[in-house]
C-alpha cells in the first residue's frame, strides 16, 4: 500500500470510530425510549487491491475498515412471542373485566343483593299469615314486593348499561385498529423508500414495531417480513396491511343489549361488509364475545346470558307467588287473584309489578277457611323452603356467576403472566445498557484516538519525505 493509500485507511478508522461514538451516543440518548431497539455498527475489514498475474510487489496490507452498516439488535421471535401472549391477554383481560363487573352488579351477599331482599319479601308474608288482614302488614307486604321488582329492574339495568358500554370501548378500539394499521402503511412507504436509498430506518422499524405490537393486542393476527423491509399484516388469513395499502374494518350489529335478538354485533370489512374479520384474540375479540347474544345452551355473552337469568328469575317467582295467591281468598272472599303483573316481553328490566294495593287485594286466607285465616299467606312464606325455590334458583345464578368470574381472572392472570414474560426477554434482549454503551463509548474514543495517531505518523512520514528529502548535513 502507498504512503496515501495508508492515508485513507487511517482516514477510514477514524470515519468508522466516529460513527461508533456516535451510535453509543444514540443509544444513551434513547435508554428510556419506550420500544427503541438498541443498535450496533456493522463493519468489516477492506481488503488489498488485487495483483496482476506475474507481478512481482510485495504482498500489501488491507485498506482499512468499511462500515457496512447499523444493526437493529431486535429479535423476531422474541416480537412474535410479544404480539401473541399480548393478544391473548387481551382477550382474557376483557372477559374477566366484564365477569368482575356482573358479579359486582350482583351486590351478593349482602344486604343490597336480590337474596336480602327475597328474604325480606317472605318475611313480610310470614307476619302477614300470623296477622291477617292487618292494614300494615299487608302494606309491608306490598312495599317489599315492589322493592324486589325494583330491585331486579335495576340489576337488569345495570346490565344493559354495561353492555352499552363494551360496545362503545369496542367501537373505540375499532377505530384504534385503523389508525394504527394505516400508520404501520405510512412507515412501510417510508422504511421502504429509506432503505432502497441506502439510508437507515431501524428509528422508522421501532415504530412500527410498536404499532404491530398495538394492532396485535386489539386483534391478534400476524404479521410477516417482506424482502423490500416492508411487513404485512394479517388478521384470519386476511390482509389487513399489505405495503402502502391498509384497509379499514368496522362494527357492525345490534347498539343495545334489547337488539341482540337480531344478532350479534361483529366486526367486518369495512370494503366487504358482508366478510367477517377473523379475529383469533386481542381486546376487540373478547368484548365481542362477551357482547354476543344469549342462547338456549346458555353458553352465549356473559352479559346477556345474566339478563336472561334475571328474566327468568321475574318470571319465576311472578309464578311461584301467583300460583299460590290465586289459591287462596282474599278479607272478601275474592279468589283466583293474581299478586305480581308480568310483561312476559321486558320481564326483569320494567315488567314485573305488585297488583294489590291494599290488603283487600292479598289473599292470604284458604278458600274454605274464615275470614281471619292466613295460611294461604303462610304457603307463599314457605315458597322459599321449596327445593326448586326462587331462593335456590337465584343462589345457582350467583353461583354461576363466581365461578365463571374465578376461571376468567384466573385465565387473565395466567395469559397477563406470559405476556409479561415475553416482553421481559423481548426488553432484556432489545433495550439499551448504560455499561455496554459505555464500555462500547470507551472503544470508540480510544479506536478514534489511534486512528488520530496514525494519521499524524504519517504525516509526519509525508513531511519528511516532501520537504526534507535530498537535504544532507542539517
Amino acid at each position: 500500500m502507498s504512503t496515501f493509500g495508508a492515508l485513507n485507511a487511517a482516514y477510514r478508522g477514524l470515519s468508522a470510530a466516529q460513527q461508533a461514538i456516535d451510535l453509543a451516543g444514540q443509544n444513551i440518548d434513547n435508554v428510556g425510549t419506550d420500544g427503541y431497539t438498541r443498535q450496533r455498527i456493522q463493519q468489516s475489514a477492506v481488503g488489498a487491491v488485487a495483483q496482476t498475474m506475474g507481478s512481482a510487489a510485495a504482498p500489501q496490507v488491507g485498506q482499512g475498515v468499511s462500515v457496512d452498516g447499523i444493526a437493529r439488535l431486535g429479535d423476531a421471535l422474541l416480537d412474535a412471542s410479544v404480539r401473541s401472549t399480548s393478544s391473548s391477554a387481551g382477550y382474557a383481560a376483557q372477559r374477566s373485566t366484564a365477569y368482575q363487573d356482573i358479579e359486582a352488579s350482583l351486590q351478593e351477599p349482602g344486604t343490597n343483593g336480590v337474596s336480602a331482599q327475597l328474604q325480606s319479601f317472605w318475611s313480610s308474608w310470614q307476619d302477614l299469615a300470623n296477622q291477617p288482614g292487618d292494614a300494615s302488614a299487608a302494606s309491608l307486604v306490598i312495599q317489599n314486593g315492589k322493592q324486589l321488582a325494583a330491585k331486579l329492574s335495576s340489576g337488569y339495568s345495570a346490565l344493559a348499561a354495561q353492555w352499552s358500554s363494551t360496545q362503545s370501548e369496542a367501537q373505540g378500539m375499532v377505530t384504534s385498529l385503523n389508525d394504527a394499521a394505516a400508520q404501520v402503511a405510512n412507515l412501510n412507504t417510508s422504511i421502504r423508500s429509506t432503505l432502497a436509498a441506502g439510508g437507515n430506518a431501524n428509528e422508522l422499524i421501532d415504530q412500527r414495531s410498536k404499532l404491530t405490537e398495538t394492532i396485535a393486542s386489539l386483534a391478534g393476527g400476524t404479521v410477516r417480513q417482506q424482502s423490500d423491509g416492508t411487513v404485512s399484516v394479517f388478521l384470519g388469513g386476511n390482509p389487513l396491511v399489505t405495503g402502502a395499502t391498509a384497509r379499514a374494518v368496522q362494527l357492525t350489529g345490534p347498539r343495545s343489549m334489547a337488539d341482540t335478538s337480531s344478532g350479534a354485533p361483529s366486526l367486518v370489512w369495512a370494503d366487504r361488509p358482508s366478510v367477517p374479520v377473523g379475529l383469533d384474540g386481542g381486546t376487540i375479540a373478547g368484548d365481542l364475545s362477551v357482547l354476543a347474544p344469549a342462547n338456549s345452551s346458555a353458553t352465549g355473552g356473559p352479559i346477556a346470558e345474566a339478563a336472561a337469568q334475571y328474566n327468568a328469575f321475574a318470571v319465576s317467582v311472578a309464578q311461584a307467588v301467583n300460583t299460590v295467591h290465586a289459591q287462596g281468598k282474599t278479607p272478601s272472599g275474592a279468589t283466583g287473584l293474581a299478586f305480581f303483573s308480568l310483561d312476559p316481553s321486558l320481564p326483569a328490566a320494567q315488567g314485573l309489578s305488585v297488583v294489590p294495593t291494599d290488603a283487600s287485594g292479598i289473599a292470604s286466607g284458604a278458600m274454605n277457611a274464615g275470614p281471619n285465616d292466613g295460611s294461604n299467606a303462610d304457603a307463599i312464606a314457605q315458597l322459599s323452603t321449596q327445593p326448586d325455590s326462587p331462593d335456590s334458583q337465584w343462589a345457582s345464578f350467583v353461583s354461576s356467576v363466581g365461578s365463571a368470574s374465578q376461571a376468567a381472572q384466573q385465565q387473565g392472570t395466567t395469559t397477563a403472566t406470559a405476556a409479561t414474560t415475553a416482553k421481559t426477554a423481548q426488553t432484556s434482549n432489545a433495550s439499551v445498557s448504560l455499561d455496554e454503551e459505555n464500555v462500547n463509548l470507551l472503544a470508540g474514543q480510544h479506536a478514534y484516538e489511534a486512528a488520530a495517531r496514525v494519521l499524524t505518523a504519517l504525516d509526519q512520514t509525508l513531511d519528511t519525505l516532501i520537504n526534507h528529502m535530498g537535504t544532507v548535513g542539517l
